[in-house]
């Protein structure tokens, strides 16, 4: 009789536990406003063409749904959707866009408001050709769009600066990819994380400065994430691309964590490589000799702003702008 009492006290207690353990439950996916309105020159990808969605909407949906992340409601109306008001449902922007979006005022204040409000913003490749004229878009995103140089037809090298964060850990140390890629006006190596960029020696054309490709960035309260990369439309359907920009949204919604503090020290370095690269060909230099030393004036503030300067105003073409920055190596 002992026993059995036992035994049931037992599967009582047992059963207890059992109902009162931890259930984990799945958070509830993120709600994602997509914007691809063209209010200049429009992508493939974004282009609609008579259907319902166009091939970056109906991508982030798959990928939404399927990770488990985020749902999406897409809108290319900027003006009727990018509203305090309707703004409020949702916990994340996705622009991939061009042109002058919104009117002056309160709907743009609107924008940046909901972003530094604490919110998640997800930028792919023409979202850094928009809002050329608006100051406070060009200086959230860090960038405008400035030409490419490096057309949709070729395939080019990339240096990943921080593999294990989070956003750009699936594309490894090095990597090769087929697509069009910008540079800007604008940029401030002090306001963002640069994390991969063109490697110029495994890119044509080589140019004597640093084009970073993917950063992200704290704004206010919220996250900025922005990947140049979504001009082709077969970037759009491949797998690696789909985790990278999973990973961006998760990262901009504070699922995960990743750093966002600036490495313009970083950014110097690979300006200088870029540089010394371009000189070493074209003037007849031998390059680790003249990547040595300009490396040991890569803290020189002074120094690194006019290699920033006279290499971007030389375009890769005006050689006394190079040869005034070689005047001050030694």
């Amino acid at each position: 009789m002992k026993n059995l009492f036992r035994k049931s006290l037992v599967v009582a207690l047992g059963g207890l536990m059992l109902f009162n353990a931890p259930v984990e439950v799945q958070a509830a996916p993120k709600k994602i406003l997509v914007i691809t309105q063209s209010a200049g020159f429009r992508h493939q990808p974004v282009n609609r063409a008579g259907k319902e969605t166009c091939q970056v909407e109906r991508v982030l949906a798959e990928i939404g749904k399927k990770s488990g992340v985020f749902t999406t409601v897409n809108s290319q109306n900027a003006i009727k959707s990018i509203t305090r008001e309707n703004l409020k449902q949702f916990d994340g922007i996705f622009f991939y866009t061009t042109g002058m979006l919104l009117p002056a005022g309160d709907p743009r204040d609107a924008l940046m408001e909901f972003i530094k409000s604490g919110k998640g913003f997800v930028g792919a490749h023409s979202a850094a050709d928009t809002f050329k004229q608006y100051s406070g878009y060009v200086k959230m995103i860090n960038g405008s769009f400035a030409g490419h140089p490096w057309n949709a037809g070729g395939t080019n090298g990339f240096l990943n600066h921080e593999p294990t964060h989070p956003t750009v850990a699936m594309m490894g140390n090095e990597f090769m990819w087929k697509d069009e890629i910008y540079q800007y006006n604008n940029f401030d190596p002090n306001a963002v994380r640069v994390l991969f960029s063109l490697n110029m020696a495994k890119s044509r054309p080589q140019m004597p400065y640093h084009v970073p490709v993917c950063w992200v960035r704290s704004f206010g309260k919220g996250r900025v994430f922005f990947t140049n990369l979504g001009h082709n439309g077969s970037t759009w359907e491949n797998e690696t691309f789909h985790k990278h920009l999973i990973e961006g949204f998760k990262w901009s919604l504070k699922l995960t964590d990743g750093p966002s503090k600036p490495n313009p020290k970083l950014q110097a370095k690979e300006s200088i490589k870029a540089f010394a690269l371009f000189a070493s060909q074209k003037l007849k230099l031998d390059h680790d000799m003249l990547l040595k030393d300009m490396m040991a004036k890569a803290d020189d503030e002074k120094f690194i702003k006019l290699l920033r300067e006279n290499s971007w105003k030389s375009r890769g073409r005006d050689m006394n702008l190079i040869k005034a920055v070689l005047a001050e190596v030694k």
